[in-house]
């Protein structure tokens, strides 16, 4: 029997943009990072959200990670945006967003083990509260969410610009 693989839990460096914007491409197939343009626009967001210490962009990694994104593989990633806010007492609320696991590790814990990790960092920062949003055609997300303890409470609205 194989030895298992480690999993690491970290924030994003730049060596892992290409893979975190693969697994943003598309939700049902595998795409080769190597293939994906890192556009100046995505580098200046990436570079935002690695600046503002209430962003930040995890990635779970499988297999052997230095954090300089060595010989592991980026199999999920999400972003985690700290509001502050003067309801719940002042206390900051975690906004969850970008939620993926790559389409071929999926249905093996990988996003419950993801969003655990992302929940845990937002208690240990005080947060009051976790929230995020999915589009209302993703059962599966839906579903997911709600066995992670998540309870529909707010109808969403969104505007283009």
């Amino acid at each position: 029997m194989p030895a298992a693989t480690a999993l690491v839990f970290r924030p994003a460096t730049r060596a892992d943009l290409p893979a975190v914007l693969a697994l943003l491409a598309d939700e049902e197939r595998v795409v080769d990072p190597a293939g994906v343009e890192v556009t100046e626009a995505y580098e200046r967001a990436f570079a935002a959200i690695e600046a503002d210490p209430r962003n930040e962009m995890l990635v779970l990694v499988n297999g052997d990670d230095d954090g300089e994104g060595g010989t592991g593989t980026v199999v999920g990633c999400l972003q985690a945006t700290y509001i502050p806010g003067l309801g719940k007492g002042g206390a900051e609320r975690a906004l969850i967003e970008a939620v993926r696991i790559r389409a071929d590790r999926r249905d093996g814990g990988l996003g419950r083990a993801l969003m655990e990790h992302a929940v845990s960092r937002a208690r240990a920062r005080g947060c009051a509260l976790v929230q995020l949003t999915t589009d209302r055609s993703r059962a599966d997300a839906h579903r997911f969410y709600t066995a992670l303890g998540f309870a529909r409470s707010h109808e969403g609205f969104k505007m283009a610009l």
